[in-house]
């Protein structure tokens, strides 16, 4: 082959090299910015998924509680009511006189039983579905479980103790049904710094909602 053929041959083959350099890495260059794409949706697609996982975890914890909340508190207004059928039983039993009580008589006698076997009855049922007396006689006044009606003087007796129930209370698993009505001591020492003061009146706010 003459040299005049060679110099004219080689301005071709030198384009078409150059041609399919750029080509190549075009296709680097495009392949690379998809797999960055894809990268990138990738851990989108991950961060949903773990939004979803971590909603559907809150869900069945809330149903879960929602259902326990049911089980547990589904006769509390029915259980309140009953209090105070229970209440007006401990009053007629109260309201005997003595005299009446040891007079003998066997009638009256069995009516008095009877009347004190049904209370009984009622609050073991009562108890059986999760309702809790409360009778805090010696205990800490605690504003979620009692109502301080009044305060009795007593030096010897840490300040805030419940020295008197007049009325128990109930509770239902963690829901007070109904607080119980107390006296609470003052002037003595004082349980520990930064107790909660003593303030008559209703205290349970979530027992006056469900009344």
């Amino acid at each position: 082959m003459s040299d005049q053929a060679k110099d004219e041959r080689a301005p071709d083959e030198a384009e078409t090299t150059g041609a399919a350099t750029e080509h190549t890495e075009g296709s680097v260059d495009g392949d690379y910015e998809a797999l960055v794409r894809l990268l990138k949706e990738n851990d989108e697609l991950k961060d949903r998924a773990l939004r979803v996982a971590a909603e559907m975890e809150n869900l069945r914890r809330r149903t879960a509680r929602d259902v326990h909340d049911a089980r547990a508190y589904a006769v509390a207004n029915f259980a309140r009511d009953m209090l105070s059928v229970s209440d007006n039983l401990r009053r007629a039993l109260d309201a005997i006189p003595a005299e009446a009580k040891a007079s003998g008589d066997a009638g009256f006698k069995a009516l008095i039983e009877g009347v004190e076997l049904t209370e009984r009855a009622m609050l073991s049922a009562l108890e059986r579905h999760g309702v809790k007396k409360l009778e805090p006689e010696g205990e800490k006044f605690d504003p979620n479980f009692h109502q301080a009606m009044f305060e009795v003087p007593n030096p010897d007796v840490p300040a805030n103790t419940v020295v008197q129930v007049v009325q128990p209370g109930y509770s239902i698993g963690e829901r007070v049904l109904r607080p119980a009505m107390v006296g609470v001591a003052k002037g003595g020492p004082k349980h520990v710094a930064g107790e909660a003061p003593v303030e008559p009146g209703p205290v349970n706010e979530q027992a006056e909602k469900d009344a």
